[in-house]
């Protein structure tokens, strides 16, 4: 209990847990739904965004959630293409990076904090930077709730679910939309170059060791929260970034249902 004696402590037990939660979920209908590097590109993106904030006077974090929200439209709006186009969506990716570089360049008085997201920054949780990830995670559970049957409809069965009247295409941007929320607010915990750690690993390895869709989400809330948790914890008592924990963390729970699952076979 020693632990939580300090208040920035709380505050990163706090983040982490409302980040783990609702990448948890959203993650596992990216893993189900095959769009597991959308959500990795995302991340990515967001970082030019955060970066560039700075020359139109918007806070980094502002600036991350609107370019990732434009991006998550431009993705939705392909729909199954854009799934099936890797190589554009990588080069998409390679140049967003670019262009965050260079407003790095152009403008680095916030450069400190756009690093910081993306990196992480999950001891430095200001009282309103909580409040704003508490905002992000109601507003994207709500959605998923709202759209949890026909998105889950449509991830296992597309051409039926279209055929029964679902709009894949609305489906699609709806949820990416979603996504995007969920990057964002992850990337204060890890990062945005370790968000997918966040993103994917909990959700690959519950949907490993699972076979009921509630199982499988409750699971991977479980393993996403323990991960955030373990990672604080060994963070603290050794002085490493709690992002390395969270990333070596979730290899090692998704070798481990990896290794499970074969051993059942």
């Amino acid at each position: 209990m020693h632990i939580l004696s300090y208040g920035f402590m709380r505050s990163a037990f706090a983040a982490g847990t409302l980040a783990a939660i609702i990448s948890a979920i959203t993650g596992y209908f990216i893993v189900l739904r095959n769009q597991s590097f959308a959500g990795h590109a995302l991340g990515h993106i967001g970082f030019a965004g955060a970066a560039g904030a700075g020359l139109v006077g918007l806070s980094p974090i502002s600036g991350q959630l609107l370019l990732t929200l434009l991006a998550a439209a431009g993705m939705g709006t392909l729909g199954e293409r854009a799934n099936k186009s890797d190589v554009a969506i990588g080069i998409i990716l390679a140049f967003a990076l670019g262009l965050g570089v260079l407003f790095l360049y152009l403008y680095t008085a916030y450069a400190g904090q756009a690093m910081s997201i993306l990196f992480g920054n999950l001891l430095g949780v200001s009282s309103s930077l909580l409040i704003m990830m508490a905002v992000f995670s109601a507003i994207s559970l709500i959605g998923i709730s709202i759209i949890a049957r026909p998105l889950l409809f449509a991830s296992l069965e597309p051409e039926l679910a279209e055929a029964k009247g679902i709009s894949l295409r609305f489906i699609s941007i709806t949820f990416l939309l979603l996504v995007a929320i969920a990057v964002t607010e992850a990337s204060v915990a890890v990062g945005i170059l370790l968000v997918f750690t966040l993103l994917i690993g909990p959700a690959a390895a519950a949907l490993r060791l699972t076979r009921t869709f509630w199982a499988g989400i409750g699971l991977s809330v479980l393993l996403g929260v323990g991960i955030i948790w373990a990672g604080i914890f060994l963070a603290y008592y050794t002085n490493w970034p709690i992002s390395f924990w969270v990333s070596l963390l979730s290899l090692l729970i998704y070798l481990l249902s990896y290794l499970r699952k074969d051993s059942e076979t």
